[in-house]
């Protein structure tokens, strides 16, 4: 298994760098070829949405579906895809930021109740409560 950085699946969803783009096609592409997977941890994942929304002034439904894409993805491996995807459906739904629902699914997996949070966004949010 092999672990992607944030820049590397941003390249792979922009396909902004040509040069990049090439390494990162190679790599994906020798991995299906190996069977080997390609883990993205949950942390890049919100990194990723930053990204696109700050530096390439993509609207939520853009991310949302650069987001099922990677999710999708069979060479990709997570911790835990159905939070993921639970995490993204909330976000197509809430006013919330994708790391927030993020958080309050892993907090609910975890044992919690819900999350605390002074985010009035959240309000009414399943996993969370106003502090």
């Amino acid at each position: 298994m092999i672990g992607i950085d944030t820049n590397v699946l941003v390249r792979y969803l922009t396909q902004d760098d040509a040069s990049q783009v090439r390494k990162v096609d190679a790599l994906f592409d020798e991995a299906i070829e190996d069977g080997l997977r390609l883990r993205i941890d949950e942390i890049v994942l919100c990194e990723v949405v930053w990204v696109l929304r700050a530096a390439y002034r993509l609207g939520k439904p853009a991310i949302a579906q650069a987001l099922d894409k990677v999710i999708s993805t069979a060479v990709f491996s997570f911790d835990d895809r159905e939070l993921l995807r639970g995490a993204l459906a909330d976000y197509l739904d809430g006013p919330g930021d994708f790391a927030d629902y993020v958080i309050g699914r892993r907090n609910v997996r975890g044992g919690c109740e819900h999350t605390v949070t002074f985010d009035r966004q959240l309000r009414g949010g399943p996993a969370f409560m106003l502090l």
